[in-house]
């Protein structure tokens, strides 16, 4: 699998505008550990390889437990995570797969439990960033890991 081509060279401009909005992103109410969750979670779902190979190892970085990065993908049966994360996890699923009858009112109800206004607001915005990256990494097949040195993410050791 090889890059088909070059986004950021053909759209400098709109490219530095996702950047400049991921970098809000990155300043926003909801903590680390959850930005990471969502990030590979959304990128799970996508099938992104080059976002789940980066967030990762981001993540681990962070010092996530490994652990809970194999249970992500079954997070709903899994013990590790915490109600807040638990609704997290849902409402970046559901916006990131958004049913055919929009939000359940269930879903919306158990993040408003666990969040502020401010926070679910804020998460949402994270989970339309993340669905970019998504996108346009897949649909250009950057290939994972080719970004590492340039991230610092060697530095994850889980070449």
């Amino acid at each position: 699998m090889s890059q088909r081509l070059d986004y950021q060279q053909q759209s400098p401009e709109l490219f530095k505008k996702l950047i400049e909005f991921s970098m809000l992103v990155e300043k926003s109410s909801i903590e680390q550990p959850i930005r990471d969750l969502v990030s590979i979670r959304a990128s799970q779902i996508n099938g992104c390889a080059f976002c789940v190979d980066m967030h990762i190892k981001q993540a681990t970085l962070h010092g996530e437990r490994p652990l809970r990065l194999h249970h992500l993908a079954i997070w709903r049966e899994s013990t590790l995570f915490a109600p807040r994360e638990r609704a997290v996890l849902a409402w970046t699923e559901a916006l990131t797969q958004i049913p055919a009858h929009g939000v359940p009112d269930d879903i919306y109800e158990r993040v408003r439990t666990q969040l502020s206004e401010k926070e679910i607001s804020d998460l949402s915005f994270m989970v339309m960033n993340i669905n970019a990256w998504n996108r346009v990494n897949i649909g250009f097949q950057t290939v994972p890991g080719s970004l590492d040195k340039a991230f610092g993410l060697d530095k994850a050791n889980l070449a």
